[in-house]
């Protein structure tokens, strides 16, 4: 099943983003500085929208529209004071099918089921204006999970199938964390 293999197979690239993440959280120590933080998620998040937007529809996923997407941290970012405007280009993942598409969408979508960890980290260090994205889908984010997850396992109907998905979510993985090491905000 590919939901149990992606996590497995991207657990290294995984756990090396979630570190860039909290050392990076570890330095909020205003508003602005969250302002800043979400910078890199909002710069990551609207161009891999861009490039899955050709094959994620709302026929494969029919809530798409309605999943936290970049508008959510942009909200949130000026909620904060903060702007958008001198976002930078960035690598993203390769993406030229639906399955890749899928792939770099488990990261996206697995982001915010760890919104809740950071949402407690932020409260803990007393921010709490700009949290619409890391709160995620309320009381409904396990059941979106679970939906995302059972459509992405529909998809993917063979090993090079399965192959595609997580080459495409590993990659997605180590772009998001190239963002934490190359993209300067302030």
């Amino acid at each position: 099943m590919l939901s149990t293999n992606i996590k497995e197979a991207t657990k290294t690239a995984h756990l090396a983003l979630e570190k860039k993440v909290i050392e990076k959280m570890k330095a909020i120590r205003s508003n602005a500085d969250y302002a800043d933080f979400l910078k890199y998620f909002y710069t990551y998040f609207s161009q891999v929208e861009k490039a899955i937007a050709p094959y994620i529809t709302e026929q494969l996923l029919p809530d798409y529209k309605d999943r936290r997407n970049s508008s959510y941290l942009k909200n949130d970012i000026e909620e904060l004071g903060g702007s958008v405007a001198d976002t930078t280009s960035i690598t993203v993942p390769k993406i030229e099918n639906q399955l890749q598409a899928l792939g770099a969408l488990y990261v996206m979508e697995g982001s915010i089921m760890g919104g809740s960890i950071i949402f407690k980290m932020l409260e803990k260090g007393g921010i709490t204006d700009g949290i619409s994205f890391f709160s995620g889908y309320g009381e409904a984010t396990g059941q979106k999970w679970g939906m995302f997850i059972g459509i992405m396992n529909q998809q993917a109907n063979s090993p090079e199938e399965e192959a595609l998905a997580i080459e495409a979510a590993n990659e997605a993985f180590t772009c998001f964390g190239d963002v934490f090491n190359e993209l300067t905000v302030a």
